[in-house]
């Protein structure tokens, strides 16, 4: 049995098609309060293994405001990754705080078990639950489900695009999604950009490759309309219904020039708020590997105040 896939120190596929993760350090939840929030893990959907983290900041005073919430969706490639995770306990409870907002982190089916769209669909669920467990679970009492803002970086930044399309077209979902929040975000295509090619990216480039393998459904490339948002067949009017974006892109990071892109595709559609805000000299996801840096704080600002005013 031999690998053949492999993303160091994180990830290994074997050629039976057995997965093997690696899984950094992993946080506890605490329903005591602890750095100003509190958090525990809900199951979103038992038949599919589908969970959730829930942060709550704290809240002096009585408990009769209502508190926007923001949904995020973990990167990885779709094929690793977790709201467990130390970098996203701390980066997400921290955020709870800062923009006192409640927050739901999703865990959805991984790649290659699962491929997408199975992600998309996983996560969407999220929104469903959200609208049925709102009147039933205590954490969710404050929870205002017309204010409501999507988020998740890479893969996570890929799958807000997508769960905000599917959101768009439900009429009768309660949730009212007020923004979008992408980090960092995973996208593709066939066809390779400028710095795709260029000298030094053949790194970069096999390893975004064998997470596109992995991920899409098989038979598909990467104009496959999950990884191409250019092939996505979305309306003219659908477009001057898509809420708020933002994009958040790290200057040293090699996805950088596909998060600039998304963003100017949306400009030309006519989306009514499009900003691109860069955050330099950082690497991919810098905010999951350094929770407590300045530049995490600087990002966390910026996010609470696209929600402010949003």
């Amino acid at each position: 049995m031999s690998i053949v896939a492999e993303a160091p120190n994180y990830l290994q596929v074997f050629s039976d098609g057995s997965v093997k993760r690696f899984a950094p350090e992993i946080a506890p939840t605490s329903e005591e309060s602890s750095g100003g929030y509190k958090s525990k893990d809900v199951i979103i959907d038992p038949s599919k293994a589908i969970t959730g983290r829930i942060f709550l900041p704290d809240i002096p005073g009585p408990c009769t405001s209502s508190l926007p919430v923001l949904v995020y969706f973990h990167g990885g490639g779709f094929c690793i990754g977790s709201t467990t995770w130390l970098g996203y306990h701390h980066f997400l409870g921290d955020f709870a705080v800062v923009s006192h907002s409640i927050v739901l982190s999703v865990d959805y089916r991984l790649a290659p078990e699962h491929r997408l769209p199975i992600a998309y669909d996983d996560c969407y669920s999220s929104l469903e639950w959200l609208c049925s467990q709102v009147s039933n679970e205590p954490w969710l009492t404050q929870a205002d489900i017309s204010h409501v803002f999507l988020s998740g970086d890479s893969a996570g930044g890929n799958i807000v695009h997508q769960v905000a399309i599917k959101a768009m077209r439900n009429e009768t979902l309660r949730v009212k999604v007020k923004g979008l929040l992408l980090i960092h975000p995973f996208f593709g295509s066939e066809e390779r950009t400028e710095k795709e090619r260029a000298d030094g990216a053949t790194g970069y480039v096999a390893m975004n490759d064998m997470f596109w393998k992995l991920s899409i459904p098989d038979g598909s490339n990467r104009d496959y309309f999950g990884c191409n948002f250019k092939k996505q067949e979305v309306s003219e009017a659908e477009w001057r219904e898509f809420p708020a974006v933002t994009v958040y892109v790290a200057g040293l990071d090699f996805l950088k020039e596909r998060g600039v892109m998304y963003a100017e595709f949306l400009q030309r559609k006519e989306v009514k708020r499009v900003k691109l805000v860069e955050t330099e000299n950082k690497s991919h996801v810098f905010h999951v590997f350094h929770p407590k840096s300045e530049a995490t704080c600087s990002l966390q600002k910026q996010m609470s105040e696209f929600m402010k005013n949003n």
